[in-house]
């Protein structure tokens, strides 16, 4: 005979909130920290629509982590990517697979890293870089803050694998970032993602009062002509991501992923004879990849891998590496000012990290205060994109390395 009551009971049994509340019938009282994961993701949707903080992976990244945490979903099941093996279990993926696990794949494979970065390559303009080749130095001097990252955290106790994966914060890359953390650590990919995020919205915030810190009033105000930068040919363009994606992939194989399609979205945009394709990877394919890439790496963040100590440590760690990545370019642009006789401004050093173009017009906009006739834009979108090769090598270096 049907009973109403029992079958009222299984229900409740099945809802996301008897899930939460109970384990094997009793109270669970680890239920606090789905609350407190619930109120986080609730606080970075605040932060990506409220205050525009990176929103377009802000937030689906922070509702990925609200998916993450809403119990009996079965979206997602970490121990298919995450376990003692390191491969993925196919057989299980196959036969129980939430919609999320086939998603993840794009991250665990590393797919969606390289397409962001071909959308990337296609947006951005090389032309600085290629006629100021300088700059590449710059780029380079930026990614001081992994090393100094990497360092501190081996000193706090994390492996090789999960010290790398928390010093490339510091080239301020997020898909980067991604890459190596899904290769080396990807039971921290969460809090490494949203550390890596945060302080890329940031910068507008936290780059300035270091470059004040470390440059005096005179070198803000010293003033690059635009006809400095001489005129770089098509051919020159053509060449450069060929050259670049050969050298790099003969050097350092394990970069060949990022900066080889970095060029190759390059190469698109500047041929002249794919204009289809260059724009279908900077807008529909960009977008694309950016909504799976978020809501993919947001949903690895549940309590039980978030809320510990590491995470701290993490963000610290990552503040600390974004610091010193902005100290050691804007440094090295001061040791090139003394060099050239004062022509160049050391703020346009701080661009060495990769955020492209947000670093570079953070140097354009401090050092118009200081000398409202001042544009140093196109001089800083050069470290700008250097920076942005310089943050895949040290990937490429870290993954080739370290064991993993």
């Amino acid at each position: 005979m049907f009973d109403i009551v029992e079958s009222l009971v299984n229900l409740w049994k099945t809802t996301g909130i008897y899930q939460m509340l109970f384990t094997d019938g009793q109270l669970d009282m680890a239920f606090i920290k789905t609350l407190i994961m619930l109120a986080v993701s609730g606080v970075l949707i605040y932060l990506a629509i409220g205050k525009g903080f990176e929103p377009l992976l802000l937030l689906p990244i922070a509702f990925g982590m609200l998916l993450a945490n809403l119990p009996g979903t079965g979206l997602f099941h970490k121990e298919f990517f995450i376990n003692d093996t390191g491969y993925i279990d196919w057989a299980l993926l196959g036969n129980k697979g939430g919609l999320m696990d086939y998603l993840y794949l794009g991250v665990k494979l590393g797919i969606y890293p390289s397409l962001i970065f071909l959308a990337i390559g296609a947006m951005t303009d090389f032309t600085p870089l290629i006629a100021k080749p300088t700059s590449l130095l710059l780029g380079a001097g930026a990614q001081f803050g992994i090393y100094v990252a990497f360092t501190g955290a081996l000193a706090l106790g994390f492996s090789p694998q999960e010290a790398a994966s928390i010093g490339i914060i510091g080239g301020a890359d997020g898909p980067t970032a991604i890459l190596v953390t899904k290769t080396l650590a990807p039971h921290l990919l969460g809090a490494i993602a949203v550390a890596a995020y945060s302080y890329m919205a940031l910068i507008p915030i936290i780059q300035p009062p270091l470059m004040k810190l470390v440059t005096t009033k005179k070198e803000r105000q010293i003033k690059m002509e635009m006809s400095t930068l001489r005129p770089v040919s098509r051919l020159e363009k053509l060449v450069f991501p060929v050259l670049v994606a050969g050298v790099v992939a003969l050097i350092l194989p394990d970069a060949a992923p990022l900066v080889g399609f970095l060029m190759l979205g390059n190469l698109l945009n500047v041929c002249g004879v794919t204009d289809r394709l260059s724009k279908t990877a900077q807008n529909e394919l960009c977008n694309i990849v950016t909504i799976f890439l978020g809501v993919s790496v947001g949903i690895t963040a549940d309590a039980e891998s978030f809320l510990k100590l590491d995470t701290i440590l993490i963000i610290v760690l990552g503040l600390t590496a974004f610091a010193f990545a902005t100290l050691g370019g804007l440094m090295l642009a001061k040791i090139m000012c003394v060099l050239t006789g004062g022509k160049v401004n050391p703020l346009i050093g701080s661009a060495g990290v990769s955020a492209v173009p947000m670093a570079a017009r953070v140097a354009q906009t401090v050092g118009q205060k200081e000398n409202p006739s001042n544009f140093l834009l196109m001089h800083a979108m050069g470290p700008n994109v250097a920076g942005v090769i310089g943050s895949a090598v040290a990937a490429g270096v870290f993954l080739a390395s370290i064991p993993h």
